[in-house]
């Protein structure tokens, strides 16, 4: 072995040495690292990847150290119950995170924000209501990072307080899409889409209650596309689970989509070729439409609604209305009047406008509706201008 080769020992005994701490729980997240290290270690990476991605793998277990650590410090959280959450899915940049920003404001709901996704065990010593110095900490990285990469800024804001999605915390169990590029890259892609993710799922309850200990809210409100992957997971795990899925051309969607994974891909990698990346993303967000509409087809129709990017933005408090009426919520004043003031403070394309096209990523128009026709059909979605 090289010394740039990664290696599942020396990863932990770092993690363990940060954190002081020794135990990982049950072994069930050693599968998921040992998929991770050898697809780094097969993929094309840079010197810069191959660090980054060394660092986060260690973060990502000293964070589950803490977690566990938690759990044994304090066993009354796994009693806790996450009633009647919200989750927000369907394809990436089809106007979910448009959407979960805006329901967010609802002060009734208890959005899943970044900064506890990337710290969700708890701080000793910290009063109710006391700031925690790592969502400062946080910021100030996220901050500078929008300096250094101002062209992903105009895909997709981050904050330390924006709501994020729920990939963050699946990832504490080694498992999911991760950062949205290793399940792009073998072995892990092929990996990530074999597995039963009812553990991960489980995992992913348990982290919740963990925040919801920390800071308790009325009606957890989460959101992920990934989570058409896991949708017959997600109900056994959240029975009273709701769902709404947004829809969107796929022809925009896919562009985009392939857009932000190049943007994270490619400063990692020694090269990558956008026209054999544009195939593969396609596919992979394809097949996890697929698997969650067939998923979707064998449960209750009642707890699913659909919504639009069009109808979005068109009139973005009727979309919120539609919701909350199918799921018999009371639409309050003050949920309308933060709504309002969050549309007025955040016009569309406030961070700047980011361009791309099919063709750069491989693609070509007839290619991507063909994969999608029958979600085009299923939902009547419009593909022209």
């Amino acid at each position: 072995m090289t010394a740039d080769l990664l290696d599942a020992e020396s990863v932990l005994a770092e993690a363990q040495a940060t954190s002081g701490l020794s135990d990982f729980g049950d072994e069930s997240y050693r599968p998921g690292l040992e998929a991770l290290i050898e697809t780094f270690n097969q993929a094309q990476l840079s010197e810069r990847g191959r660090r980054r991605n060394r660092r986060r793998l260690v973060e990502v277990l000293v964070t589950r150290l803490r977690i566990e650590d938690g759990f044994r410090r304090h066993p009354e959280i796994r009693k806790r119950t996450i009633k009647k959450p919200m989750v927000l899915t369907g394809l990436p940049r089809s106007g979910t995170s448009a959407l979960f920003n805006l329901l967010a404001k609802d002060p009734t709901t208890r959005p899943l924000l970044l900064w506890e996704a990337r710290t969700p065990d708890p701080l000793d010593g910290l009063q109710p209501g006391q700031n925690d110095p790592r969502r400062d900490e946080l910021e100030a990285r996220f901050a500078e990072g929008r300096k250094k990469n101002p062209e992903f800024t105009k895909v997709h804001f981050a904050s330390a307080d924006t709501p994020e999605e729920c990939v963050l915390v699946h990832a504490f169990a080694l498992h999911g899409v991760q950062m949205g590029f290793e399940v792009m890259l073998e072995p892990y892609g092929s990996w990530y889409r074999s597995q039963d993710l009812t553990g991960m799922y489980a995992y992913y309850r348990d982290i919740l209650k963990m925040l919801d200990w920390q800071r308790p809210g009325d009606r957890w409100l989460l959101k992920a596309p990934a989570h058409m992957w896991g949708i017959e997971a997600l109900i056994k795990t959240f029975p009273d689970v709701s769902v709404v899925w947004s829809h969107r051309n796929p022809l925009l969607c896919i562009a985009s989509i392939c857009s932000m994974t190049h943007l994270i891909m490619d400063p990692q990698m020694e090269s990558l070729d956008k026209t054999q990346l544009g195939p593969i993303v396609m596919d992979f967000y394809a097949t996890s439409l697929e698997r969650g509409l067939a998923a979707r087809d064998k449960a209750e129709p009642s707890r699913f609604i659909d919504v639009t990017h069009d109808d979005f933005v068109d009139d973005s408090l009727a979309v919120a209305k539609k919701i909350y009426d199918h799921f018999g919520l009371d639409y309050l004043s003050t949920a309308r009047s933060e709504m309002e003031s969050h549309l007025a403070a955040n016009p569309k394309g406030k961070h700047g406008t980011h361009t791309y096209s099919l063709e750069e990523f491989g693609l070509q128009d007839k290619t991507v509706l063909d994969r999608f026709a029958a979600y085009v059909d299923r939902f009547d979605i419009s593909v022209g201008g």
